[in-house]
């Protein structure tokens, strides 16, 4: 496989899930599905935890239930001040510059998301495209349809474009279309129900794989092996 595309997912990718920022989202997140259904925070966890396994995201879900302030959700989980949560990382820019192939950004975020992370490490300019929630109708990962306008817009292909994700259901999405994916870090989720409408039941023109990955450091010493 010769690699001329790749596809980074934002969150817990570009930056370690470790930081404030992933438990940052992770809250505010639960405050607004417990917020929305009327119920505890410890309920929304466990009401969501069950749910969200059918669904690509939980705005969709939420929309499912009766969710009709997109913007709103968006407003809560995503503040203005969130990137105060994200430390600078002097390495990231040096890496990716390092990386021959055109990069590209996929995110289930709003792109107002992604640009401030973005802008927080500094490398807004490294990124050929970014592709958010909204660009995708709300339907994004692991929609069949989303990846396919991704690699539209970034002229690739299943066979020359890699996609890395740190989500067992994003990285299950590219492969079952036949695509090389690199599942990243040890904080994975689940897989997708077979039963969401989101699951690919097309069959693919040849079968994909998933590698694993400790980081996007990682990513150097797999691309001569794929």
């Amino acid at each position: 496989m010769i690699v001329k595309k790749i596809i980074f997912d934002l969150d817990n990718t570009l930056y370690s899930p470790t930081s404030a920022m992933d438990a940052g989202i992770t809250n505010r997140m639960m405050d607004a599905v417990a917020e929305f259904l009327g119920v505890s925070l410890e309920g929304a966890a466990r009401i969501r935890k069950e749910k969200v396994v059918r669904f690509s995201t939980t705005l969709e879900w939420l929309r499912s239930e009766g969710l009709t302030d997109v913007e709103g959700y968006f407003a809560k989980v995503h503040p203005q001040n969130e990137a105060d949560e994200l430390p600078f990382d002097e390495k990231i820019r040096s890496f990716l510059q390092s990386l021959e192939q055109e990069k590209m950004v996929f995110t289930n975020a709003p792109r107002e998301h992604a640009e401030r992370v973005l802008s927080k490490l500094k490398i807004s300019d490294l990124f050929s495209h970014v592709i958010d929630i909204r660009d995708c109708g709300l339907r994004g990962k692991p929609y069949a349809s989303s990846y396919r306008m991704a690699l539209q817009k970034c002229g690739g292909t299943i066979d020359d474009t890699i996609f890395l994700d740190d989500q067992y259901k994003y990285t299950d999405g590219f492969v079952s279309l036949g695509g090389t994916a690199l599942l990243v870090g040890n904080k994975n989720g689940s897989h997708l129900s077979p039963d969401s409408e989101a699951f690919n039941k097309e069959p693919p023109p040849h079968p994909g794989r998933t590698i694993k990955i400790a980081s996007v450091y990682d990513l150097p010493k797999i691309l001569p092996s794929l």
